[in-house]
């Protein structure tokens, strides 16, 4: 095989992690290749460390396949049971090292501070100790649960020293990147804090350095769907056209499940459509207990965990409205809502929501807004998304959200992440064939 002289290699928490980033990092590996890259390598953690943290994950045999070019890389752990969490980081980091040991020109992204930059920059700074010289440029991209889950619970308990260690260590890399505006604003208001704190100045530098760029999504998965798919995958589940809200997404606090259940169940629209809700997370059982508390309501409340990605755009297609009610919460707050942005381009029943965080800039103005927590007001929404709007809102409505939606195409995204002043190849001219 002859040596790759394009490569880029991401670090992330990959598939089968149920996670709107894992998707990301896939779609920028497929858009790497359209763009010349010929080595994508993808950094990712063993099964048996993701099954133990407790993470969402995909059924394993339900995961569409990468493309040729496109290798996904599990390094084993490193060293014994005596060094429990750094065994992992050892194996990803020395793994790293010796892709940049090949001297192949190398774009390395890390998505998720904590802890895959500093794989990168520990990585980086050991093959330079070494003697290596390693081609190389690091991007580092915060994806909003490192800042507003790791470094805001940090300054909460006020443990300054490691949120002043994930800025710093972000502040090493060649390109900061954030996935939102919304998330850019939160790292720059802990920055604030940390100087406040410890006489730092992070915060002038990361409001200079840091772009934003937005996910990137394979707009071709979700476009002009097969009607007859559509149809054969809602009959497999017992479901018809307009015939149920969907709510699809990771299960948990944040995403407002719980006020979804209660808000449908006080609606006029449970008397003729289902509610799904499909995923998995930590919150599944807690949804499983709520829609048992009234009899029957296991017959028109539908809980999938087993949906596939190729069934996931079929099932958005198909539904009545779409609701993801996130709200904030200490541990998490909806930095983006890539889900969003799919069951757009999708099309099909309206989206409703909430403004929190960065689903502003998701959904721009082609959603149905409520406020977080307000279960009242959700009810109202649903009956007017799937009984009260008329066919020519409806179209209007999902016309517009397609059109926003498509600016966040996965080319159009991996262009704008590497701009003519950031690049370590040269890629092909804006409109060249791909």
């Amino acid at each position: 095989m002859s040596k790759p002289v394009r490569r880029l290699v991401i670090l992330v928490r990959a598939d089968p992690v149920i996670c709107g980033h894992s998707g990301e990092a896939r779609n920028l590996a497929e858009a790497a290749l359209l763009r010349g890259f010929d080595d994508v390598r993808i950094l990712t953690w063993p099964l048996e460390a993701l099954q133990a943290a407790g993470l969402p994950l995909k059924p394993l045999d339900a995961l569409l396949p990468y493309s040729p070019g496109i290798t996904v890389e599990r390094p084993d752990p490193v060293g014994d049971g005596r060094v429990p969490d750094g065994r992992y980081i050892a194996g990803l980091t020395g793994r790293l090292v010796e892709l940049l040991a090949e001297g192949v020109p190398t774009v390395v992204l890390s998505m998720y501070l904590t802890p895959h930059t500093d794989v990168v920059v520990q990585a980086v700074a050991g093959a330079r100790a070494a003697g290596l010289a390693p081609d190389v440029r690091t991007m580092a991209k915060a994806v909003g649960s490192d800042i507003t889950n790791v470094v805001s619970n940090a300054l909460r308990t006020g443990a300054w020293g490691a949120a002043a260690v994930v800025l710093s260590t972000y502040l090493q890399n060649d390109d900061l990147l954030a996935v939102s505006e919304f998330t850019k604003e939160e790292v720059v208001r802990w920055a604030e804090q940390v100087d406040a704190r410890s006489g730092t100045r992070f915060a002038a530098e990361l409001t200079e350095r840091v772009r934003v760029s937005y996910p990137p999504v394979d707009t071709s998965a979700f476009l002009d769907l097969d009607p007859a798919a559509v149809d054969a995958a809602l009959a497999a589940r017992g479901l018809e056209r307009d015939g149920y809200v969907l709510f699809l997404s990771r299960i948990t606090r944040a995403k407002g499940v719980d006020d979804l259940i209660s808000a449908y169940r006080a609606s006029r629209t449970s008397a003729t459509k289902k509610l799904v809700i499909a995923g998995a997370g930590n919150a599944v059982e807690a949804a499983r207990a709520q829609i048992a508390e009234v009899p029957g309501d296991d017959e028109r409340i539908l809980l999938l965990t087993d949906v596939s990605d190729a069934e996931k755009p079929l099932l958005m297609r198909g539904c009545a409205a779409y609701a993801l009610p996130t709200k904030p919460v200490p541990e998490f707050v909806e930095t983006f809502g890539i889900a969003l942005t799919e069951k757009m381009l999708a099309g099909g029943g309206p989206v409703i929501t909430t403004v929190v965080g960065g689903t502003g800039e998701a959904v721009g103005d082609t959603a149905l807004v409520v406020e977080p927590g307000d279960v009242t007001g959700l009810t109202a929404m649903i009956d007017r998304a799937v009984l009260d709007m008329d066919e020519v809102e409806r179209l209007e409505l999902e016309q517009r959200a397609r059109e926003h939606a498509l600016r966040f195409d996965r080319v159009r995204v991996f262009d704008e992440m590497l701009p003519a002043g950031s690049r370590v190849v040269e890629l092909p001219r804006e409109g060249a064939p791909l």
